[in-house]
């Protein structure tokens, strides 16, 4: 595979396995101390995309990202929370005890290797509500580094655009974005016309329970594991759609690196917490 190299033209690749031993501090100084931790799981997706697919997309985007703006793109990351798909061939889903204690450690690791500022990108709908939640455990004891999750916007001009191309109203997995998505970065391994070849619209069996929550929710509405039709995928819409988060993520980056207020609170709240009798001289603010 031909090494991708950030768009300023020297010769350091944003893709950590990819660098050297010896390039690796230089790496890290140029990233101003920042690594990106794209995540997903491995799961069906639909009858026609990989299994792979939260991965493959966004590690793509983490690396166009920090090829506009450096910084070090950590190897796949394939373990997140997808006890959804477990009836389905080819899922992986690792233990719930697990999952804390296996990202924890990477991102532990990361720090150890000079990186200051981590920030999560997740390419996994399942993973969003545990991964706040892991943010929130990083103030169970004292870090050297400041973890984000990254929330890259698309710009408005762009998403009304896709909005106008959209074919479908329908989607959130392996659905016509998705589809497209894949077909922009790794067209070898969509296979297009098996996209019908299962339903994807919303069950809706639990329509007779509502205002309630309950973990078998996303089966009872797709079962198949499979939301939207993937068809009308093209690769313009997924290209278009990719340099814009791209874009977004660019400016994600751009401002952790300035950050000097995080990890400045941090140490502030780790401090008052071993001591949180002493005075602090609180005052009211004026006005």
């Amino acid at each position: 595979m031909t090494s991708r190299r950030a768009a300023s033209g020297t010769s350091l690749s944003v893709q950590w396995e990819e660098l050297t031993a010896s390039d690796f501090p230089a790496a890290v100084a140029r990233a101003k101390g920042v690594c990106l931790l794209p995540m997903g799981v491995i799961e069906k997706h639909g009858p026609h995309l990989p299994l792979g697919t939260d991965v493959m997309a966004v590690r793509a985007l983490a690396i166009r990202a920090a090829q506009e703006e450096y910084a070090v793109v950590f190897p796949e990351y394939y373990f997140g929370q997808i006890n959804c798909a477990k009836h389905e061939p080819g899922c992986v889903s690792i233990r719930p005890e697990l999952l804390n204690s296996l990202l924890q450690s990477v991102c532990d690791e990361i720090a150890r290797n000079g990186f200051d500022k981590i920030v999560i990108v997740n390419g996994h709908g399942g993973n969003t509500h545990w991964l706040h939640f892991f943010c929130q455990l990083q103030l169970s004891e004292r870090r050297p580094y400041a973890l984000h999750l990254a929330d890259p916007r698309m710009d408005e001009e762009t998403r009304r655009r896709l909005e106008e191309m959209k074919e479908t109203d329908v989607g959130g997995h392996a659905c016509e974005m998705e589809t497209s998505g894949m077909l922009a970065i790794r067209p070898d391994l969509v296979q297009l016309d098996r996209a019908g070849d299962e339903d994807g619209s919303p069950q809706r069996k639990l329509k007779g329970v509502p205002d309630t929550f309950t973990g078998i929710w996303w089966y009872a509405d797709f079962p198949h594991h499979y939301a939207g039709d993937g068809s009308p995928a093209t690769a313009e819409k997924g290209e278009l759609a990719l340099q814009a988060v791209a874009r977004g993520l660019a400016k994600v980056v751009r401002a952790v690196k300035k950050d000097a207020v995080t990890r400045k609170l941090q140490d502030e709240f780790f401090r008052q917490g071993e001591q949180p009798l002493k005075p602090r001289g609180r005052k009211r603010r004026s006005g």
